[in-house]
């Protein structure tokens, strides 16, 4: 069969660029366990890409918690104030350097993440980002993941078509988005195994399989 043509590649960021979940988890569980909520690493994992303030308010749900607006509010800070103090091994192996090369081959890339803005900027060094023609945070969104909406946005601000474009992912809620959005998702399992990961397109191990995986089935 002939190889199809890829435009461009939308990355999730945590947990496929950055390989900060391990941390993000640590920090969920202590604000949470401080409000009487022992969370599972699945719950924080799963919902990944999904805003901070959503995932407060459906984790107190299911626990049959009430939360006020405010308090969700200042769960969140809390969080994020604690997440800033973790030592961290910042980036997924492979990542950096896939990037950069489909960034040299011409390939539009985006970033596609439910961290804010000024979050990111701080994560990503200024020679990562600059490989990036979109960034869509989850500021720039009403809807996170797993809405449609951030791959639509990133879709339309890269002027192609769905088909033009594949999502790389690692979490349910990432790939839901994506698969909503009709673009074509490859998950890696970087955070969870092969039967969370069964909605998306095609799973690889590490970005040594998606390269390899992408030389079989696109013309680069």
């Amino acid at each position: 069969m002939p190889k199809l043509a890829l435009n461009a590649i939308i990355f999730d960021m945590d947990g496929v660029i950055t390989m900060t979940m391990p941390y993000h988890f640590r920090a969920w569980r202590k604000v949470f366990a401080e409000a009487g909520i022992n969370v599972s690493k699945f719950e924080v994992y799963s919902r990944e890409g999904q805003k901070g303030i959503r995932s407060v308010i459906e984790i107190f749900k299911k626990h049959n918690k009430t939360v006020t607006a405010s308090q969700a509010k200042a769960l969140l800070h809390q969080k994020e104030s604690l997440f800033k103090t973790l030592d961290k091994t910042p980036f997924v192996t492979g990542a950096k350097p896939f990037i950069k090369k489909y960034h040299r081959k011409g390939v539009m890339l985006a970033l596609v993440t439910g961290t804010a803005r000024h979050e990111i900027e701080k994560i990503l060094p200024k020679s990562l980002l600059a490989c990036f023609n979109i960034i869509i945070s989850g500021s720039d969104v009403r809807y996170g993941k797993p809405h449609p909406e951030p791959y639509r946005k990133a879709i339309k601000a890269l002027k192609l078509n769905r088909e033009e474009a594949i999502v790389i992912e690692n979490a349910p809620f990432g790939i839901t988005s994506a698969v909503k959005a009709k673009i074509k998702c490859i998950a890696i399992e970087t955070s969870l195994p092969q039967r969370y990961l069964k909605d998306a397109d095609h799973i690889v191990h590490n970005f040594k399989e998606l390269e390899k995986y992408l030389k079989q089935h696109y013309a680069l």
